[in-house]
C-alpha cells in the first residue's frame, strides 16, 4: 500500500491506464456523492467484501478511498495480503476531495 495526497492521487491517476477506483464506504454514505467511475464495495460487509475482492483483476491497480482514509487504508492492506500489487490509499479520503463528484 502507498499513501498518496489528494493531489498525488489525483496525478497518478489520470496517468494510469491500470486504474480501478474503489470506493470501501457504505451505500448510505456513497448516496451523497462519489469519485466518478468509482466501484463500491462496502468493507463493513465482511466476508462479502473479501468475495468481491477475489473477484478483481490483481494485474490492475487499486486507488482505494472511504470517508477519511482509515477504512481505505485497512481495505488496502487486505488487499496487499490477497496478492494485489499495486494499491493506493487517499489520504484524508472523500472528506477532503476537491476533484469531480457525482451523485445518482
Amino acid at each position: 500500500m502507498k499513501e498518496l495526497s489528494q493531489e498525488e492521487w489525483q496525478s497518478q491517476l489520470q496517468k494510469d491506464e491500470k486504474a480501478v477506483i474503489l470506493d470501501v464506504r457504505t451505500e448510505e454514505e456513497v448516496e451523497d456523492g462519489y469519485i466518478p467511475k468509482a466501484k463500491n464495495l462496502d468493507i463493513y460487509k465482511g466476508q462479502e467484501f473479501v468475495n468481491e475482492v477475489e473477484k478483481l483483476d490483481k494485474d490492475k491497480n487499486y486507488y482505494i478511498y472511504c470517508r477519511s482514509g482509515k477504512r481505505s487504508a485497512q481495505a488496502c492492506t487486505i488487499l496487499d495480503q490477497m496478492g494485489f500489487a499495486n494499491t493506493y490509499n487517499l489520504e484524508g479520503g472523500f472528506m477532503e476531495w476537491k476533484g469531480d463528484r457525482a451523485e445518482d
